[in-house]
């Protein structure tokens, strides 16, 4: 059995980006972790405010991406 830290809710998201059936998404600027990153996220009306939920983060030069095995990614 393979293992993933994909949830059903990471899949949804990125199917709902990659359709084109949606046009509520924005890039906005932020922090992870106190440090400058850059989001994808759904922005919708909430009455009167906007509600701005984070899809995906950027990756910052202090995260560091390994595999299921520790191998971290190429940069």
């Amino acid at each position: 059995m393979s293992q993933t830290n994909i949830t059903p809710e990471h899949r949804s998201a990125f199917e709902a980006l990659t359709s084109g059936d949606y046009s509520n998404f924005a890039l906005f600027s932020c922090f992870a972790d106190g440090v400058p990153a850059a989001a994808i996220c759904a922005v919708n009306r909430d009455g009167e405010d906007f509600t701005i939920r984070p899809l995906f983060v950027s990756v910052t030069d202090s995260m560091r991406l390994t595999d299921h095995d520790g191998r971290e990614a190429a940069q």
